[in-house]
């Protein structure tokens, strides 16, 4: 019996590079260019103390589902786990994982804590924006933390790493992801009310506002146009008559821009306080970090809370940075300069080459024109006698 045709091993290996739709083989060099940047990333992170942890891919469906992770639900593979018969999830955000380590293996550890991470984290789909559903992400929390202080870390922490791997012309957006629930409430709007009024600010659609009462429409067409330059924003924000926890949140937010406008001047800032799209869980000030140029988000960030299985909570503050958009948003370096070796070429001066930082490519075969064979290999130079010399 004859084995199979070329053509039929051809539509094989073709069958085998196919890859789901999302997920894609990153190859180099923006591979290492890509890990390079996690390492600066996470250098930033270790420099303000930030320690650094590293929790499985994969947990039980149940731990991942935990306060924050109630909003991921629908972007988290899952499958069996076939001892214990349980249902497993795969992360789609390593935030929650944070939570959950604070929340019971660090439950005793002194506050503030103060933690670092990176993974890549799978969706079960991709958006519009980011339409790859496995991708690199990286992150810091400061949990325990209630002052404002706490959220200027943050953000701080934040530009300076992302500047330090060379993203250049940063802009914050803050948002009040609670504040429409706030008015909701102050304004005695529930259920198909006060997801009207949150569908209308989402699409930024005044007119579907006309439904609700003249004084409560008032409060949200303010919030509508409060959206852009944080001073013009700040201005807007404060002509509204709010009570309790909504004038706290709009109060702490104009101390917040205060603090970064004195000490990040460098950094625009603007505010959109209906933005809610990944802030769902936030119970205070959250942020989004961008680049000029780039097609999407570098990051975002805010207040959240971690709930204890005791009952009870304590605030906490953290920043994911998405490896994808920094990759669009920073200059790829220069290529390595690779140094071709020839057959016999001594041992000992390969080491000391290589500690002075070029790249070897070691030849395995003798050939008879060393350059032609460094230049094949993909090398800018090649020793000769001793020598190196550029191709």
């Amino acid at each position: 019996m004859s084995g199979p045709s070329k053509k039929q091993t051809g539509i094989s290996y073709a069958r085998h590079a196919l890859l789901p739709e999302g997920f894609r083989d990153q190859l180099a060099p923006i591979a290492e260019f890509e890990a390079s940047l996690v390492r600066g990333l996470m250098d930033t992170f270790a420099a303000y103390g930030y320690d650094r942890v590293a929790p499985p891919v994969v947990e039980y469906e149940d731990s991942l589902l935990v306060g924050a992770g109630a909003t991921r639900g629908e972007q988290m593979f899952r499958l069996m786990d076939p001892d214990t018969q349980r249902m497993m999830a795969v992360r789609a955000d390593m935030t929650i994982q944070m939570s959950r380590l604070a929340a019971t293996r660090l439950s005793d550890a002194e506050r503030p804590l103060r933690l670092s991470y990176t993974g890549n984290v799978l969706r079960t789909k991709g958006s519009q924006i980011r339409p790859t559903r496995q991708f690199v992400q990286a992150g810091i929390e400061l949990v325990g933390a209630t002052n404002l202080e706490a959220e200027f870390e943050i953000v701080s922490v934040a530009v300076e790493a992302l500047t330090n791997v060379g993203v250049k012309a940063l802009s914050l957006d803050f948002t009040l992801a609670p504040l429409v629930r706030m008015l909701c409430e102050q304004h005695k709007l529930t259920g198909r009310d006060c997801d009207l009024v949150l569908e209308a600010l989402d699409a930024k659609d005044s007119g579907a506002l006309r439904a609700i009462a003249a004084a409560a429409r008032a409060d949200f067409d303010v919030l509508l146009g409060a959206a852009g330059h944080a001073d013009t924003a700040m201005d807007a924000l404060r002509t509204l008559s709010l009570k309790g926890s909504a004038g706290q949140l709009i109060a702490r937010l104009g101390r917040l821009i205060d603090m970064v406008k004195a000490q990040l001047p460098d950094i625009q800032v603007t505010v959109d306080p209906c933005e809610n799209h990944g802030f769902e869980y936030k119970s205070g000030i959250g942020f989004a970090l961008f680049a000029k140029g780039s097609h999407s988000e570098l990051g975002r960030g805010g207040r959240y809370i971690v709930d204890h299985a005791d009952g009870n909570n304590e605030e906490a503050a953290g920043f994911s940075v998405y490896l994808d958009s920094v990759l669009d948003a920073v200059s790829a370096p220069a290529t390595a300069k690779r140094l071709f070796l020839p057959v016999g070429s001594e041992q000992q001066l390969g080491q000391q080459l290589r500690s002075e930082g070029w790249r070897t490519i070691q030849g395995l075969t003798d050939v008879a024109d060393a350059s032609n064979e460094a230049q094949r290999l993909g090398c800018s130079h090649v020793l000769i006698d001793g020598q190196i010399i550029a191709l």
